[in-house]
């Protein structure tokens, strides 16, 4: 399964006219087509399966693109939102930016190559991670140190803390890049959101997951992070060249123009009438939906807003029996980012319960999309509703304060604030501001 993939008729001639490549290198979408990305993959027959170890590689994009960035990550599943997300608007700059070149090397069933706008992604085959679904392990040592030196980038960015970094290590070891990493995943504070009240083993756990942060840190020339909540904990915990980047938001598509068709968008989805509240995300242990979940029914007895629950995770089964559960509305994972646009356009406000977040992407669709935010008083959503002046904060793990707040944000003005909401987003969270920012960043370590 891939993500870029030709729009037009005109654009599976085109791959029809480069099978003979395609059979040795792999599915591959070339560099003509339409820069449209999607998630559906361009097929193109190949004589054996693709071992990207062995195979002969196509050649680099764009030669004449003065900045080159590797991207690696194993954030990327199929139903997974934040970093998939990032990396894919990345995709898009890179595209509509001549003198850019990206490569991306992200986890898969099986080997690939896709193609399109001066952008490569390869797709290395890994296991499932068993308690991690949407993910799945890099364990393709040969062929990332192959893509390294057949690509020769100016830059790689490691996107994610565990596999991916050791197979950079061994690829620079004798092709020296230059190396930066996304500090995307909170782990140490997952492991104990609340160091304080968190029992010994977990407490032990988090000092572990310290140590190691502090180790990958020093394998890189500087560590990305996009709150400065985050920045200010990982300079405490002794990273140094740390810097800010915050995320952001497609403002055309999170919008809220789509609230003129709220009542066709919430019968289409079988929602109430009346005040919803909206969480948006994975179903895991870390966001606290259980202390959302034990909340609400207190909420919607005081002020008849329902709670709906967008997405999937290891956590959905044992949250539907869990106290609060059989009151909440499921709905999946909205692949369809039109679709979860709508969504976001049709409730009244959004909840962000998890304490680990480093930025929190939901978060700030539902600002561009003119809701306000209730969220947890720990981690980067947390900065964000602040600086906004869109939503209320609650303490970390209080069910009784979570209800209060909630109660006290339903009976506020929320149009004026979704206006406040909007206003905040368009200001700071365009992502090609975002990609104008990071890119910044690349140049500096580069011209070290």
């Amino acid at each position: 399964m891939g993500f870029l993939s030709p729009a037009a008729p005109g654009a599976a001639r085109t791959a029809a006219g480069t099978a003979e490549r395609c059979t040795r290198s792999g599915t591959v979408l070339t560099d003509s087509a339409p820069a449209i990305l999607d998630l559906q993959s361009l097929s193109v027959p190949q004589a054996a399966p693709l071992d990207i170890s062995r195979s002969d590689l196509p050649a680099r994009l764009r030669p004449a693109a003065n900045l080159s960035v590797l991207d690696i990550s194993e954030f990327f599943g199929e139903t997974t939102g934040g970093v998939r997300t990032y990396l894919l608007e990345k995709v898009r700059y890179v595209q509509r930016n001549p003198l850019l070149r990206q490569v991306l090397v992200v986890p898969g069933a099986a080997d690939q190559i896709l193609e399109g706008g001066g952008v490569r992604c390869y797709r290395l085959h890994g296991p499932p991670i068993p308690t991690q679904k949407p993910y799945r392990f890099m364990l393709a040592t040969e062929s990332t140190s192959r893509i390294v030196a057949h690509e020769r980038p100016d830059l790689i960015e490691v996107g994610s803390a565990w596999c991916a970094p050791w197979l950079i290590r061994l690829a620079t070891r004798r092709i020296k890049v230059p190396t930066v990493w996304f500090y995307h995943s909170n782990f140490p504070r997952i492991i104990a959101p609340r160091p304080r009240s968190a029992g010994w083993l977990r407490r032990n756990a988090s000092s572990a997951a310290w140590w190691y942060v502090r180790r990958l840190g020093r394998l890189v020339h500087t560590t990305i992070a996009p709150s400065e909540t985050v920045v200010r904990e990982l300079q405490e915990a002794g990273l140094q060249n740390v810097v800010c980047v915050p995320l952001g938001v497609d403002l055309d598509r999170f919008n809220p123009v789509r609230r003129s068709h709220a009542a066709e968008t919430r019968r289409r989805f079988g929602l109430p009438t009346g005040p919803l509240a909206m969480y948006v995300g994975r179903i895991a242990g870390e966001k606290d939906l259980d202390v959302l979940l034990a909340a609400w029914p207190r909420v919607e007895r005081r002020t008849g807003a329902r709670l709906v629950i967008v997405g999937d995770g290891p956590a959905r089964l044992s949250l539907l029996e869990a106290p609060g559960g059989d009151r909440a509305i499921w709905l999946p994972f909205q692949r369809d980012r039109d679709q979860l646009a709508d969504l976001y356009a049709a409730v009244d406000l959004a909840v962000a319960p998890g304490p680990a977040e480093t930025f929190g992407l939901a978060a700030v669709e539902a600002l561009a999309s003119g809701n306000p935010v209730l969220s947890v008083d720990q981690g980067g959503v947390a900065e964000t509703v602040t600086r906004s002046g869109a939503g209320m904060l609650y303490a970390s793990g209080d069910a009784g304060h979570l209800a209060e707040v909630a109660e006290r944000l339903l009976g506020a003005d929320l149009p004026g604030l979704g206006l406040l909401a909007r206003r905040y987003a368009e200001s700071h969270h365009s992502w090609d501001g975002v990609f104008d920012r990071l890119f910044s960043v690349y140049r500096t370590v580069l011209a070290r």
